[in-house]
């Protein structure tokens, strides 16, 4: 006795299309109804209350044929195939025995630029469930409505209905007799409230557009049925329409700084420079001061360089020494080996230090500090009190000829032989003492 009607539960919730007939049967009516008018809410499958099994009743049907998506079927693959389907088929045994074990490559040749615009051109995404969407039976079979408009007629209607073309639909008449309909007032239909296209006639003779619905004054009843507010847009006819431009866009940051340094220089131009004895005041008084307004800071007589080498310039390189080579070849000898680290070829280095050529490493010249070819002595201040000249001369000679004589590596040679041998012996005889360890 308290539960609702399913007409009074629609009358009392707000969205009464989502209501129903087991809706009644819960114990809060309106809260589920609430719950279900929300946004984004899956409803349950409409499966739920049957009594057979899900999809049961498409046993038996014959499921169609896979077929290949539109921008593959562009290829002409199919047909290549097809092609070569009918070609084995038509081979013996003994073809068809050969084929399978030495097969034959390259049969479907297909462009590689057409498959590749093919799948970066013109491919498309497969048709996907949307959310929330679940299949149940004969989904396939009902109409896309979200692809279909009112009003639009398509090509498999007008074949059915069988109207030719600039011919208006059967219920135009009804329409221009009863008015719009009700669910659409703002469709536009041809005829009603919208001018007919172009080449079709007024009249009820066969392909005509019945009579235009005017009033007692001649006026339309639903619409510019002849078009002319379109006219009165387009400036045909009627008040000119002003397309002066009521407005501009404020320029950039970059155009106004442009803009106004190039009026600082035409400020600066037009202005007058200022005499020598003095500077002027608008009214054409000299001012006391009688300073004169400096244009430059650089001395007068001295014109400002064009260039500045900043390099430092070491002394002697006044002077131009002409064009420098990137190398210079040093003559080989044949030399006895000598020491442990011996060469025999030397280089001859004494030419290029002769003719002016790069220093020698321990040849340079150093300044007055070291001489090249000289000989280190070392000296006690205290014995140079008691030397006379002859004595000093006697020791920088013995000196010199102690640093001339070539020291002798020979016996540095044999201790290093005597080493390595020593220790290749003993990696020896612990590699034979491996071998026998258990």
């Amino acid at each position: 006795m308290n539960r609702l009607s399913v007409a009074e539960l629609k009358r009392l919730v707000k969205k009464p299309e989502v209501v129903e007939w087991v809706d009644v049967s819960a114990t809060d009516p309106k809260l589920l109804v609430q719950i279900k008018s929300h946004r984004n809410t899956i409803p349950i499958p409409p499966h739920w209350s049957q009594k057979r099994d899900y999809l049961q009743g498409k046993r038996g049907m014959e499921k169609p044929a896979f077929q290949l998506p539109g921008f593959i079927a562009d290829t002409g693959i199919a047909t290549q195939r097809d092609a070569v389907k009918e070609k084995e088929e038509g081979q013996s045994l003994k073809q068809k025995t050969r084929e399978r074990v030495q097969p034959k490559m390259g049969k479907i040749d297909i462009d590689y630029q057409k498959l590749h615009d093919a799948f970066f051109k013109f491919q498309t995404k497969p048709k996907m469930t949307e959310y929330g969407e679940i299949y149940y039976e004969g989904k396939e079979f009902e109409t896309k409505l979200k692809e279909k408009k009112p009003g639009d007629l398509s090509e498999e209607l007008k074949e059915a209905l069988s109207i030719p073309p600039l011919a208006p639909p059967p219920w135009l008449i009804s329409q221009q007799r009863y008015g719009p309909p009700p669910s659409y007032p703002n469709l536009r239909i041809p005829g009603l409230n919208a001018p007919i296209p172009e080449g079709a006639a007024w009249g009820f003779h066969p392909g005509g557009w019945g009579k235009p619905p005017l009033d007692d004054f001649g006026r339309p009843l639903y619409g510019d049925i002849y078009g002319v507010a379109n006219k009165f847009n387009e400036g045909e006819a009627g008040e000119p329409i002003d397309k002066n431009v009521w407005g501009e866009l404020e320029p950039d940051e970059d155009e106004s700084e442009e803009e106004e340094e190039s009026d600082e220089e035409e400020e600066e131009e037009e202005r007058p420079a200022a005499p020598a004895d003095g500077l002027q005041t608008p009214s054409g008084l000299e001012t006391p001061s009688g300073f004169a307004s400096v244009t430059s800071t650089v001395p007068g007589g001295l014109d400002t360089p064009a260039f500045l080498d900043l390099r430092k310039q070491r002394e002697g390189t006044d002077v131009d020494e002409g064009p420098k080579s990137l190398y210079q070849v040093i003559p080989e000898r044949e030399n006895r080996m000598r020491g442990l680290m011996g060469s025999e070829r030397v280089y001859d280095v004494s030419g290029i230090q002769n003719a002016g050529g790069p220093p020698v490493l321990g040849q340079e010249d150093r300044g007055t500090k070291r001489k090249a070819g000289g000989v280190d002595i070392a000296l006690d201040a205290a014995e140079l009190e008691g030397l006379s000249e002859a004595d000093l001369r006697m020791r920088y000679e013995e000196a010199g000829r102690r640093g001339t004589q070539t020291e002798d590596f020979s016996d540095f040679v044999g201790k290093e032989v005597a080493k390595r041998r020593k220790t290749a012996e003993k990696k020896k005889d612990n590699k034979e003492k491996e071998k026998f360890k258990f």
